[in-house]
């Protein structure tokens, strides 16, 4: 089966824009500010990687993006949003660029920054719970990502690894418990979920996770290889970013053209967990190629 990468990707974050739209406060609603600054940050040009992660899981299971799902993958996108505002921070990253445009707290300030990242995390949740899926199917997918941005094994414990990390000669095993946490675990999960969305067994849902735990780790690697070969207007973030705070990062540890071999296996390690769904995987297995072969 053909399937064409560029327009998954756009009918894909067309939806989940859609429904992010819908879903997010308006300027014109008090406070103004905060709800400026969400809408600044949400939309300000991302890829929606993994709203169209969590459709495309629910292809393989089901053979169609299911209806409702959107409002999954919106939730997805606030709660990676959430990330990205608190990361470029000045106490954290200190960064003034991202998606090519000022960052949250360049615009707003420092607290403004804080609060919307926290309003986009609370509004997430909000959404996730009111999901149209069978009862037992929404408190499992709630229980699932509040463990992926949670501290053991999770987003946010994957930052504190990252931030302790700094100025520290990098192993193979620290590089892989932050890659794991702090990028890997959003994307595993928007796999298993939107899986569950579409209603995945329990075969199934082990196979989507092996999936995602590869096809997220390969995700970061490419982005420590971008970081120090792409320039900062191509990436729409401060390039060198990474090198410059001696941070943990894959190509420190392996250099740049063994980190490219490895991330390219992993995808076809993550590619073999998906023999079983056949045909309706080819969408999912797209997405996951672009995550290695893209530029910025």
């Amino acid at each position: 089966m053909q399937v064409d990468i560029k327009t998954i990707l756009q009918e894909g974050a067309a939806i989940t824009d859609a429904a992010l739209e819908a879903l997010l406060p308006t300027v014109a609603t008090v406070p103004a500010s905060i709800h400026g600054a969400m809408r600044h940050s949400t939309f300000a040009g991302g890829k929606r990687l993994r709203p169209v992660l969590a459709y495309q899981a629910a292809v393989a299971v089901s053979g169609k993006v299911p209806e409702g799902i959107a409002n999954l993958g919106a939730a997805l996108e606030m709660l990676h949003t959430y990330s990205l505002i608190h990361d470029d921070l000045p106490a954290l990253d200190n960064d003034d660029l991202r998606r090519g445009k000022p960052t949250c707290h360049v615009v707003y300030g420092e607290a403004i920054a804080i609060l919307a990242g926290d309003a986009l995390q609370t509004r997430a949740f909000e959404v996730l719970a009111e999901l149209k899926s069978e009862p037992a199917t929404t408190v499992k997918i709630l229980a699932l990502i509040a463990n992926a941005v949670g501290t053991i094994d999770g987003m946010i414990g994957g930052q504190v690894l990252d931030i302790e990390s700094e100025h520290v000669k990098p192993t193979a095993e620290l590089v892989d418990a932050i890659h794991r946490a702090k990028t890997g675990a959003l994307i595993r999960v928007s796999i298993v979920t939107g899986g569950l969305f579409g209603g995945a067994k329990l075969d199934e849902l082990k196979r989507l996770e092996t999936f995602g735990r590869k096809a997220g780790l390969a995700f970061q690697i490419v982005d420590d290889v971008l970081d120090m070969t792409v320039d900062s207007a191509s990436l729409g973030k401060t390039a060198g970013k990474d090198l410059g705070a001696e941070k943990a990062t894959w190509p420190a540890v392996f250099g740049i053209e063994e980190s490219k071999r490895q991330a390219t296996q992993l995808i076809d390690e993550a590619f073999a967990a998906l023999e079983p769904f056949g045909e309706k995987a080819e969408g999912l297995k797209a997405v996951a190629r672009f995550l290695v072969e893209r530029k910025n």
